[in-house]
């Protein structure tokens, strides 16, 4: 079999098994255990998926542009924006990063709520100015135009004065092995004071996000008290459920 092909047959049962096997690759292909091992290299520096131990899973699905993934899934968002927001309640202080799902949960904020909260994410503070009963706390620091939040050691240095109730992270990847995961290693390490900077942390991520890991580490999965998601019946949760996390 030609390397080629090789390439595609793996490509092929990593979307369909969520997952790749380096010994069951062997044998399907009929090729030594060393030679999956490179042709699994040479997908992962190509970005078509993550290598791991063993084997390899897929990248997470989302584009990088916030403008790109304010449009992907807007009825799941939504939906998942319902369900946290029955979490909230009045007095509480809240973080909320920067994503697109955090901006679909601000949009449901009925104007009696009462809250503190602090975020980097330029569109969230625009659309909060006008709440009659939020108090708004933006981070400052340089804006990363792409993502349209703040960034940086202002960012960071900001969330650690913080000791939020709840912590809201719009999550990209989701392993039950490898954690919570980023594409960008600056916005990664963002994330990672928001969870160091919570008492609880609520990660918002639609059921294609499962399974999947990016380069750069934000947390361990236990660091996650509750997943939001859009479909909490998915096999693919009950990992989560297992290692004690509740999902909604």
């Amino acid at each position: 079999m030609l390397k080629e092909e090789r390439l595609d047959y793996i490509l092929k049962k990593l979307k369909t098994d969520q997952k790749v096997l380096q010994t069951e690759l062997s044998t399907d292909l009929q090729v030594s255990e060393d030679t999956v091992r490179r042709d699994l290299e040479s997908l992962a520096q190509s970005g078509l998926l993550i290598k791991v131990r063993g084997g390899a899973i897929p990248h997470s699905p989302n584009p990088y542009s916030f403008k790109e993934r304010i449009n992907l899934h807007p009825d799941d968002k939504v939906n998942m924006a319902r369900k946290a927001l029955s979490l909230l309640q009045d007095g509480q202080t809240i973080i909320l990063d920067g994503g697109t799902s955090t901006l679909s949960l601000v949009k449901l904020f009925p104007p009696t709520l009462k809250l503190t909260v602090i975020t980097n994410s330029v569109p969230i503070v625009m659309h909060l100015i006008e709440h009659p009963g939020v108090e708004v706390i933006f981070t400052g620091g340089r804006i990363i135009k792409d993502s349209q939040v703040s960034g940086g050691l202002e960012t960071i240095q900001m969330f650690r004065k913080i000791r939020a109730d709840i912590g809201f992270l719009g999550v990209c990847s989701l392993h039950p092995i490898l954690g919570v995961t980023g594409m960008d290693l600056e916005e990664s390490a963002i994330k990672t004071t928001i969870v160091e900077s919570s008492a609880r942390i609520v990660a918002l991520a639609t059921g294609d996000k499962m399974g999947t890991a990016e380069p750069y580490r934000v947390c361990g999965i236990t660091d996650i008290d509750i997943i939001v998601t859009d479909d909490p019946a998915q096999e693919s949760l009950e990992p989560y459920r297992e290692l004690g996390l509740q999902v909604l």
